[in-house]
């Protein structure tokens, strides 16, 4: 403290009371120019330097349409590119945590190659972001009253910043559990939907394309995985993979348990229709049992409420008079 003391009484009075203040802001930018380099750095891969001589090489022949059409895919994708530049600083280096934040993100309905750096990217920068607006808080609080105490300054600067780094978080958790609600409310409409499909003769692949199809308007996100498991089948996938794959990426046991039983009836060769039957009318089942959960929970959440906006409003109806007969007789009594 005695050695900080001669170094902040100079600040003072040098630039004013907000010198200290100046001085740490000028430190913190100081010390992110000098260590962001640091993490920003990329090793080049002898693997890159070959695509990019290789590049050079084709763009003398004449390019042809799928290299027209893969020229218009990378053009799409710059923003990815841009953010591959710092893939070392924004991807975690653990391989399961790399993993695991795939999987969320996946949920969540993003699926570019890029996700994940993405969504770190935007928590440094909102981080960051709101860290320089709490700080221009400060400044301007500190300028407009004269003074502001040590722990209101730095809850004003930390706080914001807190904020902004938890914001992305947040958002991708909302779009999570929005998106696997709309899944599970959607899921037994389009299990009976497959029922019929499957019993007008169809193949399971086929009513997948059609259920997709039709589930598109009111359940985009169920619609899109069914696409993907189609499209993976088309691509030759095997289907037991292609069915696991689709359960994990939902996240939802009712897919889950869906995923199971398909599983079960191509190993053993059970009807797929009779499986689809009992599972289907089992998820509607399980659907009116959420319905009746729903509203036996309302009149337990609508007590407080009754309880705020009725029985005081009551209470003054019934007792107001009296008190203030009460109040009345006393007045006339100290008279």
């Amino acid at each position: 403290m005695s050695i900080m003391q001669p170094l902040n009484d100079a600040l003072t009075a040098r630039f004013g009371e907000l010198g200290p203040l100046y001085a740490m802001g000028l430190l913190g930018v100081a010390f992110i120019a000098v260590t962001l380099p640091i993490f920003l750095r990329k090793r080049v891969d002898p693997l890159d330097r070959l695509k990019g001589e290789a590049r050079t090489k084709q763009k003398v022949a004449k390019p042809t349409k799928g290299e027209k059409n893969e020229r218009t895919l990378r053009q799409k994708s710059k923003s990815a590119q841009k953010l591959d530049k710092y893939a070392n600083f924004l991807e975690p280096k653990d391989e399961e945590e790399m993993s695991a934040a795939r999987l969320r993100l996946m949920r969540a309905g993003y699926r570019s190659k890029s996700a994940v750096r993405a969504f770190h990217f935007a928590q440094f920068a909102l981080g960051i972001g709101f860290l320089m607006l709490g700080v221009l808080y400060a400044i301007l609080t500190s300028i407009s009253k004269g003074g502001m105490e040590t722990q209101a300054m730095i809850l004003s600067i930390l706080i914001p910043g807190g904020v902004g780094y938890y914001l992305p978080k947040y958002w991708v958790e909302r779009r999570l559990q929005s998106r696997q609600e709309e899944i599970v409310n959607g899921f037994p409409d389009s299990l009976d939907m497959m029922l019929v499909c499957v019993e007008a003769g169809q193949s399971l692949d086929q009513a997948i394309v059609r259920v997709a199809r039709e589930m598109r308007a009111g359940f985009p996100a169920l619609a899109e995985e069914y696409e993907m498991v189609s499209h993976e089948m088309k691509a030759g996938k095997d289907k037991v993979q292609v069915l696991k794959d689709m359960g994990e990426r939902c996240g939802v046991n009712d897919v889950s348990a869906f995923v199971t039983v398909l599983v079960q009836s191509a190993t053993f060769g059970t009807s797929i229709a009779e499986s689809l039957r009992v599972y289907a009318a089992e998820m509607r089942d399980k659907r009116v049992m959420r319905a009746e959960e729903k509203a036996n929970k309302l009149p337990t959440k609508l007590t407080l409420g009754t309880m705020l906006f009725t029985v005081p409003p009551l209470l003054v109806i019934l007792i107001g008079p009296a008190v203030y007969r009460v109040a009345q007789m006393g007045d006339m009594m100290s008279r």
